[in-house]
């Protein structure tokens, strides 16, 4: 067993080799079905567990989301439940937010306890506005929601019946298409239903995303997927694919920012932050299968139940961020 403990010299983290892999795999399974890549758990269990606390922890997450998002994306892209003007809109808004969210970290934050407390209040209003919408008093709005878990519901009846061979085929109307695309407003159908967000306001939450996304390396999909969801009333079917797009590509400009440009930190001195790429790598891999395979499970899963998930597990998070500031 101690010949598989391994050392990572990029991060000082020494751990059982398998560990970081089969991590994510569980992480990411759950998370992926609600379009959340799971670097926002995985990053308190890195910094928490394995000890990693330096801002290469934050670029260590990007690299996660590299190596472990395209899985999951291709199984939305192939299925034809990509919102193509969401992403565009959210990676718009989010890549001047990675910038300033770097500058905020290694500036003025090099202590990540004060900003966990921000996050934390930020998560905390997330998941329990999306715990709020699965009570008996938030029904306005709610109706096509409910009839879309109908037709997924039945829609997986039917292919558990006709067998696994044709299991990933959907119906011609279960595919995204825009209906209009301009700079006020965008709207599409999904399954009989049309849906709609105002742009202004979509980019406003791209960058107080990209903001936090930047400074703690979680790409901004656990923040801005429950936040369509719950927000704007976007169906997490169609949001899903879209948050892991959009954080696949803004982690990739994460990486090089941390990696190529110097700030001068609290001591004066200016230095970058690159990645473990080996940890990140092992990371993502896990990923990687996790994210498929969400990917895949969530046409069977009810949004009531992917709601209810990511509710409970961004409430804990917030707990735990909120609860670490006040008793340390």
């Amino acid at each position: 067993m101690d010949a598989l403990n391994v050392l990572f010299p990029g991060s000082g983290v020494k751990t059982w080799i398998f560990l970081p892999p089969l991590v994510a795999f569980v992480v990411s399974t759950f998370t992926s079905m609600g379009g959340v890549s799971g670097a926002f758990i995985l990053l308190p269990f890195q910094m928490s567990f394995l000890g990693f606390t330096s801002p290469s922890v934050s670029s260590t997450n990007f690299v996660y989301n590299i190596v472990a998002i395209p899985s999951g994306v291709y199984r939305y892209f192939k299925e034809g439940r990509m919102a193509w003007p969401l992403t565009w809109v959210v990676l718009v808004g989010t890549l001047p937010g990675l910038l300033i969210g770097y500058y905020l970290r290694i500036k003025y934050l090099p202590n990540p306890s004060t900003f966990k407390l921000f996050v934390g209040c930020v998560l905390f209003y997330i998941g329990g506005r999306l715990l709020y919408e699965l009570t008996g008093r938030a029904r306005a709005g709610r109706d096509k929601q409910r009839g879309l878990d109908r037709k997924f519901a039945e829609r997986a009846r039917r292919m558990k019946e006709e067998g696994a061979s044709r299991s990933a085929a959907l119906p011609p109307e279960a595919v995204v298409r825009t209906v209009s695309f301009n700079p006020k407003r965008i709207e599409y159908e999904f399954w009989g239903e049309r849906f709609g967000f105002s742009v202004p306001a979509m980019l406003l939450l791209a960058l107080v995303v990209g903001v936090i996304g930047g400074t703690y390396g979680i790409g901004g999909g656990a923040i801005i997927a429950p936040f369509c969801v719950a927000v704007f009333r976007l169906p997490v079917y169609t949001v899903a694919g879209a948050a892991l797009l959009g954080t696949f590509l803004t982690s990739i400009l994460g990486v090089v920012i941390y990696s190529v440009i110097p700030i001068p930190g609290a001591d004066g001195v200016a230095t970058t932050w690159p990645p473990d790429l080996a940890l990140g790598v092992l990371f993502g891999i896990g990923g990687f299968a996790g994210m498929y395979l969400g990917a895949r499970l969530q046409k069977h899963v009810p949004q009531k139940f992917i709601k209810l998930l990511l509710g409970i597990m961004i409430v804990a998070l917030a707990v735990q961020y909120i609860s670490q500031y006040f008793l340390k």
